[in-house]
């Protein structure tokens, strides 16, 4: 199983060295066809804190940082 990778938008960087990213992802229901929109909250390690709120971001997955940061920011993405 490799290293997890997933896109999201930072939706916070108030934090020292941390960033929180949304995930959005679609999914369709079983039963009545309808396309659902789920998002997930993820804590990213920002060593420099250089990406600001509304970056669209790649994350990686690491060894754990702190008590709910394991997640650390790759590059960020040109809209």
């Amino acid at each position: 199983m490799g290293i997890k990778e997933i896109i999201g938008k930072v939706i916070n960087n108030k934090m020292d060295k941390t960033i929180t990213v949304a995930v959005i992802r679609k999914i369709s229901h079983n039963k009545y066809n309808k396309v659902l929109s789920k998002t997930k909250k993820y804590y990213a390690h920002d060593e420099n804190n250089s990406y600001s709120k509304g970056d669209i971001v790649k994350i990686k997955e690491v060894r754990p940082i702190s008590k709910t940061k394991c997640w650390k920011v790759i590059e960020k993405i040109n809209n």
